[in-house]
């Protein structure tokens, strides 16, 4: 039985990246490779850990929705089979490369500069070239700063396997290394069913209401937009969720919770690329609104290749909603994630030659 570690942003407070890592987990063990996620972030190695878990615990015992919020990913977080190895660029143990037979980076922005935790580790340098795969990895962002591109091209050009997540990252990638091996490949958070995620599903103890609208924005919500989407919930007789605010009850859920409430919508509005993910495999009308910035990194081009991929350029926002946003039919989608699954499945079998 093969060994992998796999590498990825470990960010216990985001839907889309536990989701993904608990994605690429399960995709693997169904080839039968024992798989783990080697925790790595900076800090995580020494005394400011300590620093750090201490920070967290006065911000979680000073909010009950933080506090409810963080447990209920924790809960979801040990379905992830964690490493018992903790690393961070600083603190890597000489003899992790033999400890796996291949590692994957990604997926979710592993390369993305902007966050300030990228590092070698997310190239996987401390490995031999040979066991380097990276699986629908994503930068994130549509340009690589001028004073980084040497770097980018060093590291990427010593990478045995890459994939991606963006037809830009192929682009990025391809034009700073001359490599014309590139594969974009779907999240991997769409590989599995939506009978496999409803597993892992858990309804909210907070929720009230069997009719709702969910609104997922990470970019801010203008009140043109917000006044819009009320309105349509009082037409038709629909609550408004805000999951990322933390005045609405419902801020406190976790991945499992998130799962639920995507499933159940009446309707998902979204700036989100994970949270159209989900209404996509769910089988739910969502419109996508172009971001409304408030100092996060515009991050438009992983739902651009998203909707294109899918031909389902209808479902982004035109400047009005309509009774029309509330009708869907995803059947073309549906047979092109088909094609898209499997052609996932054949780069992960060729990089890690799984017979």
């Amino acid at each position: 039985m093969k060994k992998i570690g796999i590498l990825t942003i470990n960010d216990i407070n985001n839907y889309g990246n536990r989701l993904q890592n608990y994605a690429v987990q399960e995709v693997l063990k169904k080839e039968n490779i024992n798989v783990e996620t080697i925790n790595n972030q900076k800090g995580i190695v020494g005394i400011s850990v300590i620093l750090r878990r201490m920070k967290c615990f006065i911000r979680r015992i000073s909010n009950r929705a933080v506090d409810k919020r963080y447990l209920n990913f924790w809960e979801f977080n040990k379905r992830i089979n964690g490493s018992e190895i903790y690393i961070d660029e600083k603190h890597i143990p000489c003899n992790l490369k033999n400890k796996y037979d291949y590692f994957i980076t990604g997926s979710d922005q592993v390369w993305n500069p902007t966050f300030g935790r990228m590092s070698d580790i997310d190239f996987l340098t401390f490995a031999p070239a040979e066991k380097r795969i990276s699986y629908s990895a994503s930068f994130g962002i549509d340009e690589i700063p001028e004073n980084l591109k040497e770097y980018y091209k060093q590291k990427l050009s010593q990478i045995n396997k890459i994939s991606v997540r963006e037809d830009r990252a192929k682009e990025l990638i391809e034009n700073l290394t001359g490599r014309n091996d590139i594969e974009v490949l779907i999240d991997p958070t769409m590989m599995l069913t939506a009978e496999e995620w409803d597993k892992v599903s858990k309804e909210p103890k907070e929720l009230k209401e069997n009719r709702y609208i969910l609104n997922y924005f990470l970019g801010e919500l203008s009140e043109d937009r917000k006044s819009e989407i009320n309105k349509l919930a009082a037409d038709n007789n629909c609550k408004v969720i805000n999951i990322l605010d933390k005045n609405d009850d419902l801020y406190v859920s976790g991945p499992s919770e998130f799962l639920y409430l995507e499933k159940n919508a009446f309707l998902i509005c979204t700036d989100s690329f994970h949270s159209s993910v989900f209404a996509i495999l769910f089988d739910r009308p969502f419109i996508v609104f172009d971001r409304e910035q408030n100092g996060v990194e515009d991050m438009s081009s992983r739902i651009d290749t998203l909707l294109d991929k899918f031909k389902l350029q209808d479902r982004r926002y035109t400047g009005k909603i309509t009774e029309e946003n509330l009708k869907h039919d995803y059947t073309e989608a549906y047979k092109i994630l088909e094609k898209e699954r499997e052609k996932s499945l054949n780069f992960l079998k060729r990089a890690l030659d799984i017979k």
